[in-house]
């Protein structure tokens, strides 16, 4: 038997089918922001598996703590409790676990890719091409990018808008995608007298057209973010870090975008990770704060929202030399949104010990995350197999009671 068929033969947790039900918000309505951990994020110590005893014995100088069994979460240091065998970690006490307990977050655990490189950009690409590991690549091709021709194909309205510095790979494609990242809004690359004398190049080319909407696209959402924030300014934490990003990200995609993609990088933690406290936890507090002040900015839209949080693999399951962990392989994918079934920690699984580790050092994959992804979208968009199969060609997918 493949070893791959003996870890799903020894799921604990089977193929969670939610009851057949329409999504909450109508496809029209529904929005969709996808965050991107760059650098390949310890997930072991984001959803600690408080009840392996083989976890606190692979990690003596960076586990977070157990779980309170009263449920009362009183050490600050200890795990969030979330079910008998898993926690969460409490630099996200404030911020992603009341949003858990209000059941509009879901982990699912044991996810990823079939890439076993190991490298974070040869697995980055891969996540963000969504072809398979079978197929040659196609770097003109980004599943965000078919999702939104898929759509707008049959009259949908799909307003996508990458929020980075470059155009990445996951919006590479035919469907047109403005990009810009926020977190720079008030310096702009382009001023608007450097812009006037780009437009005058191209002004009796073909590129005309297409230079004067990209400076136009450019100067509405400057506009909009201003006003966004002339009116936060008077809450100091809105204006720092990524918070006063995802803030901006909100106000954008409340009134324009309702296709959306960001990343956020500094998840490579092979020295001086931390446990509780540290830098890993600075991280996840930022994250947190982030994504919460994002559901909060969408006021009555988070209802209609979806927020997907990946990386592009998971880290070594016993810690290293430098109290740090290496690059790994399965992963914790995060669901977030107000009409997400969440609350609970999803899909496949299996108990965590030595023999259920991927080559005797990781997460092992039992959640590919094309099928995964593929049957939320169906879910979330209504969309077929045939569509879905545009999306994600090969793919199964797969429906496990996210919405």
């Amino acid at each position: 038997m493949k070893r791959r068929s003996l870890l799903e033969a020894l799921a604990l947790s089977p193929l969670v089918f939610g009851a057949p039900r329409l999504y909450a918000a109508p496809a029209a309505q529904a929005k969709l922001l996808v965050v991107f951990m760059r650098g390949g994020y310890d997930c072991a110590n984001l959803l600690v598996p408080v009840s392996s005893s083989f976890y606190y014995e692979s990690r003596p100088n960076i586990a977070v703590a157990r779980s309170d069994p009263s449920g009362q979460n009183q050490n600050p240091n200890a795990a969030l409790t979330l079910d008998a065998n898993w926690g969460l970690h409490p630099a996200l006490r404030d911020s992603i676990y009341p949003l858990f307990q209000k059941g509009q977050v879901a982990f699912v655990p044991f996810a990823g890719t079939d890439d076993l490189s190991r490298s974070h950009f040869e697995t980055q690409d891969s996540i963000e091409l969504g072809q398979g590991e079978n197929t040659s690549r196609d770097f003109r091709s980004g599943f965000l990018n078919r999702l939104v021709t898929v759509l707008q194909r049959e009259g949908r309205q799909a307003s996508p808008m990458s929020f980075t510095d470059r155009m990445p790979i996951v919006f590479q494609g035919g469907a047109d995608v403005p990009n810009m990242a926020l977190k720079s809004v008030g310096k702009p690359g382009v001023d608007e007298r450097q812009g006037k004398i780009i437009a005058a190049m191209y002004g009796k080319t073909a590129l005309a057209a297409p230079v004067t909407e990209g400076f136009g696209v450019r100067d509405e959402v400057m506009r909009e973010v201003q006003d966004e924030m002339d009116q936060a300014s008077r809450n100091a934490l809105s204006a720092k870090g990524f918070e006063a990003e995802a803030r901006r990200i909100a106000h954008l995609m409340r009134e324009k975008f309702n296709v959306g993609f960001v990343d956020v990088g500094g998840w490579d933690t092979h020295v001086g990770e931390g446990g509780a406290t540290g830098y890993l936890a600075n991280r996840f507090d930022e994250l947190g704060r982030g994504l919460a002040g994002f559901a909060d900015e969408m006021g009555s839209d988070w209802n209609n929202t979806v927020v997907i949080v990946v990386s592009e693999f998971g880290r070594t399951f016993r810690e290293n030399g430098n109290r740090g962990t290496d690059h790994g392989h399965g992963s914790v994918y995060w669901v977030l949104g107000g009409a997400i079934r969440g609350g609970r920690i999803l899909g496949n699984q299996v108990k965590v010990e030595q023999a259920t580790l991927f080559q005797n050092r990781d997460f092992p994959v039992l959640n590919e995350y094309r099928g995964l992804l593929a049957g939320l979208f169906g879910r979330v968009y209504g969309l077929d197999k045939s569509r879905l199969a545009e999306v994600f060609p090969g793919a199964q997918a797969r429906d496990i009671g996210l919405v």
